[in-house]
């Protein structure tokens, strides 16, 4: 199997690393009940999505 002739500096290996980030989810607001929740999916608040009800709340 081939592998490398020289070690890999911290420089190097530092520039590789520089787009593996994390970076936190986008959020939009539902405009049912303005929480805060993941675009094209149905609000875990108030259960709409696209102005209709999708996840029907148990009765309380």
């Amino acid at each position: 199997m081939p592998l490398p002739k020289r070690k890999k500096s911290i420089s190097k290996k530092n520039m590789r690393r520089a787009h593996d980030a994390l970076t936190p989810p986008s959020l939009s607001t539902c405009p049912k009940c303005n929480e805060r929740r993941l675009p094209h999916h149905a609000c875990p608040h108030c259960g709409f999505y696209k102005g209709r009800l999708v996840i029907p709340k148990a009765a309380e």
